[in-house]
């Protein structure tokens, strides 16, 4: 069964390789969508996959990596996109 997720984090994230690292930890765990900045300082993450898969990385996202602090995930049910690739996009 797949499942769809879009969530918007926020914290001490902007500025040093955050989306990069959601993207690593998106091609390891089979993840497809995308993650960006948002003008208002969020990150915004889409992503959608095998339901295992995507309830791993939401709590991915939601751990601080390195040089990062997540305050905040707020979590919204979304529509399944069909993405074939994870990737970074620009405001």
């Amino acid at each position: 069964m797949r499942k769809s997720i879009r969530l918007y984090i926020t914290g001490s994230i902007q500025g040093i390789f955050f989306r990069q690292y959601i993207k690593d930890q998106a091609d390891k765990n089979k993840i497809n969508g995308y993650v960006r900045s948002l003008e208002d300082g969020r990150v915004e993450v889409f992503i959608e996959g095998i339901v295992d898969n995507v309830n791993a990385m939401v709590q991915t996202c939601k751990a601080s990596p390195p040089h990062a602090k997540v305050r905040n995930v707020e979590e919204k049910q979304a529509p399944f996109q069909g993405f074939k690739e994870f990737k970074i996009l620009s405001i």
